[in-house]
């Protein structure tokens, strides 16, 4: 019995950095503190063991086929709910024109009138918060080789600034620059949809489109 209690004793020491609980419980039984690896070279004897409580709970196979039972239920709650949404945003059906009644069509212009608008694709080479602002991520935008420009864009509601990192955006490219008080010039502006608030949603070219190429 000696020589069994050391041997557990040994393995509640090496167990002790992911078994804190039983290491703790372990001390109040022998009486003795474990403070470092070195105590499992030490054989315990000649003194008497305090009161025996339980260490450790049996696991009951029923409650672990029924923890698993609960998750796969979750998860297929969770990816009919995925499913049910996907498929309300790529029905037709849905498109029920509430957000062009909510934002009705601008006045006509003409072509010229367009062609002032000079949309590039561009690249997010570098994104972070913009202190002190509750809507605002600071873009560093490259538009091939060494043209870049820093737009202050309000999307810090919908994106993390590791969610934009290498991500093609399309920007107003020839828009003028435009000062924003404490926060900084904003020389330019990623297209995007949406009312706002978390529902933002930035657009993005197809893959194979290059930093620099213009929209038409």
């Amino acid at each position: 019995c000696t020589i069994a209690l050391n041997v557990f004793r040994q393995l509640v020491i090496y167990l002790s950095p992911v078994l804190p609980g039983l290491a703790e419980k372990v001390n109040e039984l022998f009486g003795k503190e474990i403070n470092n690896w070195d105590d499992a070279k030490e054989q315990q004897v000649g003194y008497t063991l305090n009161k025996f409580k339980h260490l450790m709970q049996r696991v009951d196979p029923k409650h672990v086929e029924a923890m698993i039972n609960d998750s796969k239920t979750a998860d297929s709650e969770v990816a009919e709910q995925g499913g049910a949404n996907n498929a309300a945003n790529d029905d037709p059906a849905n498109d029920d024109g509430s957000a062009l009644e909510a934002e009705p069509l601008a006045e006509t212009c003409t072509f010229d009138d367009f062609m002032k608008v000079d949309l590039r694709v561009a690249r997010v080479i570098n994104a972070e918060e913009v202190k002190k602002s509750k809507k605002l991520l600071r873009l560093t935008l490259s538009l091939g080789g060494d043209n870049q420009r820093t737009v202050l864009a309000g999307v810090k509601s919908a994106y993390t600034p590791e969610q934009l990192m290498n991500r093609l955006v399309v920007m107003v490219a020839n828009l003028a620059p435009r000062e924003m008080g404490k926060f900084g010039t904003s020389e330019g502006m990623v297209i995007a949809a949406g009312p706002g608030g978390e529902d933002i949603w930035l657009l993005s070219p197809d893959s194979g489109a290059k930093p620099g190429q213009r929209v038409h």
